[in-house]
């Protein structure tokens, strides 16, 4: 966490972050859906523009550490959605929970880890006292051979 630092957008720039451009859809659905005061997201992968930028099954094609690059670059694009969807991260009141997906070995155990990629550049952007309720689930595979994918619900304000 930043000191003096007190919205989200604020604590991107002091962290250096800059988002992507929000992805695109590979198929017949939106990127997110706003109801009432909850945001939903579409599944979000590492990708850049329409290209997968990791890919293969943990424990097998990649190890932990490029796991989290994939998480972490997943969670950046759920960033770049939500900001196009709400015209700026300050909206957020609370990440109300992660769900992530790995694209693992049944030998591999450190799910949680992979996650932790997430959660911990939420938890930096919006603080600590936003840090989220979490799933994580192993999986056979997820769509373009990605190893990671997220899914996330926000709080916002109107």
């Amino acid at each position: 966490m930043i000191a003096n630092v007190t919205t989200a957008e604020d604590r991107l720039a002091q962290l250096g972050i800059r988002l992507p451009e929000a992805p695109t859809p590979f198929g017949a659905y939106v990127p997110a859906v706003l109801s009432g005061n909850l945001l939903f997201l579409s599944g979000m992968l590492a990708t850049s523009g329409r290209t997968v930028t990791t890919v293969g099954v943990v424990g097998k094609d990649l190890d932990l550490t490029e796991a989290r690059g994939a998480a972490y670059t997943a969670a950046l694009n759920a960033l770049a959605v939500a900001r196009k969807q709400l015209g700026t991260l300050n909206r957020i009141s609370h990440v109300v929970r992660i769900g992530v997906h790995v694209a693992a070995t049944p030998e591999f155990t450190e799910h949680p880890k992979v996650a932790d990629a997430a959660s911990e550049l939420f938890r930096d952007v919006f603080g600590d006292e936003m840090v989220s309720s979490r799933l994580v689930l192993g999986v056979a595979s997820i769509p373009f051979g990605s190893p990671v994918e997220l899914e996330i619900i926000f709080e916002v304000q109107p």
